[in-house]
Order: C-alpha cells, then structure tokens, then sequence
C-alpha cells in the first residue's frame, strides 16, 4: 500500500454501528454497518457476523479507513458472488457518501431468485445506501502523533499544560527521561512546542510517531 499524507481537516465517522434489511426478489440482504481503525478490526467483524449467522449465502464487505476522500487503506470482498457485483458497488457507495473508518457487511440470504450482474450491483449497492440514510454521524479531528521527552521535575506542569490545552495523553514511558506520547491537532504542533521549551527551559525532545485521530 502506498502511504498517503495525513488528512487535512475533520471528517465524519459512525457513532454507532447501525443495520438496515432490503429484500429483493425473495433474496435479503442484511447490511450491517460499523466504525472501524484498522483493517484487523474489519476483519474481525466479518468474521464474527459469519458466526453469529451461519449459512448464509454470502458475507459481502467494503471498508474504507481514513476520510473518504482521502482514503489511508480501502479494500472490498464479493465473497463468492460474481466478480465486482457486491464488494465493488459497495465500496464506491461508501466512497459517494463519505462514509470514513467505515466497514459494511452484507450478509445475503438467497431467495430462489436470480438477480444477474446488474441486479447484484444495485441489491449491493442500494442496500449500503440505504443502511447509511438510517446512520448517525459524529466528527472526528486529524491529529498527529508527537512522542515528548522531559525530565521528571517537569512532568507534572507539562501534564498541566496538556490538559489546558485539551491535547489526547495517549500513553507515557518512564526511561531516563520521561516519555509522553500525545495526539496533537494538526495547526497546534508548532504553537504546543514552543510552550514545552518554555516550560523545561529548552530541556526537551520532540519526535513525531505515526498517526492518529482525536474523536
């Protein structure tokens, strides 16, 4: 995969996972659709919907991680039904309606009936579109992961500053300095900087370390 540049502004994300039932042609076609951070994630869900719901005909899934239309990670599965009829329509679906770190699974329950390729294409696909018009939505700000090391004597007022500032402690390491590993909004990091060296008089390391979102 190639790496993409972090996201630039907020974006929207499910605030709960949410489920919606389309039948068509006596086939239905259960569509369940999730908040996710990474592509294990994913596919666990899928995994867990094929357990909970065995013998189904298909177990269809599209995710997109990252915003929509910047996507960092995106893959589908038609899982056994023909070839770009099922994943495919809904991947472009979530990719129309902005729907970012999302997953969908359509678990299929074949009724007799065949729907051919252009019949697939719009049961997938309409069947995502209408699980999205039933979800609600929460915003999510792109934030950039900043390991900080101070002396112990400052760890206090920089946890001070920290919470002040409304900035995400993700995680602290105790080596011969202490480690705070922090989600930065992205525009702050040269202003959040520039009060660390204030506050340890310069006595500081400042390292990027990856990437993150603040909900």
């Amino acid at each position: 995969m190639t790496d993409t540049p972090p996201p630039q502004k907020p974006y929207c994300v499910l605030a709960e996972p949410c489920q919606h039932t389309l039948e068509e042609k006596r086939s239905l076609f259960h569509t369940y659709l999730f908040p996710i951070r990474n592509r294990e994630e994913a596919l666990a869900q899928v995994e867990t919907l094929r357990q909970e719901q065995p013998g189904a005909s298909h177990y269809c899934w599209a995710y997109i991680l990252g915003p929509a239309d910047q996507p960092q990670n995106q893959a589908f599965s038609d899982d056994g039904e023909p070839s770009g009829t099922a994943g495919k329509p809904m991947l472009n679906v979530l990719t129309q309606r902005g729907a970012s770190d999302c997953l969908a699974v359509i678990v299929r329950i074949f009724g007799g009936v065949k729907l051919g390729a252009g019949g697939l294409v719009r049961a997938y696909g309409g069947a995502v579109s209408r699980a999205l018009d039933n979800a609600q939505w929460r915003e999510v700000t792109p934030t950039t992961p900043i390991s900080v090391a101070v002396d112990f004597a400052h760890e206090e007022r920089l946890r001070h500053q920290l919470q002040q500032d409304e900035i995400t402690l993700c995680g602290v390491d105790y080596r011969q300095q202490v480690w705070l590993h922090i989600a930065v909004p992205l525009g702050e990091q040269q202003r959040l900087e520039s009060r660390v060296r204030e506050l340890t008089s310069g006595q500081y390391q400042w390292q990027p370390s990856g990437r993150h979102r603040l909900d």
